[in-house]
């Protein structure tokens, strides 16, 4: 992001609102490769593919916010190849990570990784830095520290149903897994803000917070949550869970977040009405079937009728329910920005 767009992100945390209504997008692997005209393979492999598509997307919307800017990532991979898992490429699909274990008793085989030296960690790391200068040079900066939460972690390295199995077979050793994760979670936080001082915002993804019941949001998220929105001192502390989210929502201040992306099955104003007015929202057109696959007169209709749901505008930024999913055109985005400009 830029200094201009930073503050007038940081305003409309505060509760500043703005002078007309703000885009912010999510983007990353699943829409910029695609969108750029290139394999996701040579996304990944290429640090220059990598920075093109990521400058062609600021240069094509520069009136966006595309969160969390300059994303160096290598999919749902990124933490999981840090404990060793498998990771499987393919051309134009997205890497999958083997488990590592197969039951919860096996938690002490999980590792505490390194971020310095273990998996593709070192890799994300080196790719900014090796960018960075081009990256300033462009009028940008690296403003997040990036990871995936506890529990998302925890479903890959031993599958969602095992870790659902887990929490109520065996909590104790599921305690001991996720106290594990944790703390390589904040470590990996810290190293990204040590290594970049321009950073000022954490960014942390986690569906599997919506696949919860509350009892067990409360026992085996909330805590963690918290410690790993505690890395470091942030002014955004952004939390994404495009799942079933109504379960994890009362709980965002509590936890210490700020800005939160959600899914398009739930309204603004029922996430409003359970996060409180301190929580910025970042939504929630639906992304697949509208903002992907609708035509721009569709996507310029749903995006005002969004605009239109809820009176309250302070402390939005608009967007879709979730990150840009693949196949979103140009004219769709540009239909959105048009229809926030007609209200």
């Amino acid at each position: 992001m830029n200094e201009q767009q930073w503050n007038a992100l940081l305003d409309i945390i505060n509760g500043k609102l703005p002078p007309g209504p703000s885009a912010g997008f999510i983007i990353d692997s699943p829409w910029l490769p695609g969108w750029h005209g290139i394999s996701i393979l040579k996304y990944y492999s290429s640090e220059k593919l990598w920075f093109d598509a990521n400058m062609n997307a600021l240069k094509s919307f520069p009136d966006v916010m595309f969160l969390p800017g300059f994303w160096s990532e290598f999919g749902m991979c990124t933490e999981p190849s840090a404990f060793g898992a498998r990771t499987i490429w393919t051309e134009y699909a997205l890497p999958h990570a083997d488990h590592i274990i197969s039951d919860i008793s096996e938690w002490e085989r999980v590792p505490e990784p390194n971020p310095k030296t273990d998996g593709l960690l070192p890799f994300v790391i080196q790719r900014l830095l090796n960018f960075q200068p081009e990256i300033r040079k462009a009028g940008y900066s690296i403003k997040f520290a990036v990871a995936r939460g506890p529990l998302n972690i925890a479903s890959f390295l031993m599958g969602t149903t095992g870790l659902m199995m887990a929490m109520m077979m065996d909590p104790e050793a599921t305690h001991k897994l996720l106290d594990r994760i944790t703390r390589f979670t904040v470590n990996w936080l810290q190293l990204q803000k040590e290594t970049f001082s321009t950073i000022d915002g954490i960014l942390v993804l986690d569906d599997i917070v919506g696949f919860v019941g509350d009892d067990e949001c409360r026992e085996f998220a909330v805590p963690y949550l918290k410690r790993v929105f505690s890395a470091f001192d942030s002014q955004v502390r952004f939390f994404h869970n495009d799942a079933q989210g109504l379960v994890s929502t009362p709980y965002l201040k509590e936890i210490g977040i700020n800005l939160f992306n959600f899914s398009f099955e739930h309204s603004l104003q029922e996430i409003r009405d359970l996060a409180g007015p301190e929580v910025t929202l970042l939504g929630n057109l639906p992304p697949r079937d509208v903002m992907a696959a609708g035509t721009a007169a569709a996507v310029f209709d749903e995006t005002q009728d969004m605009y239109n749901s809820i009176a309250e505008k302070q402390r939005i930024l608009w967007s879709v329910g979730g990150g840009m999913p693949p196949g979103v055109p140009s004219e769709n985005i540009h239909a959105f920005l048009e229809a926030l400009k007609a209200v």
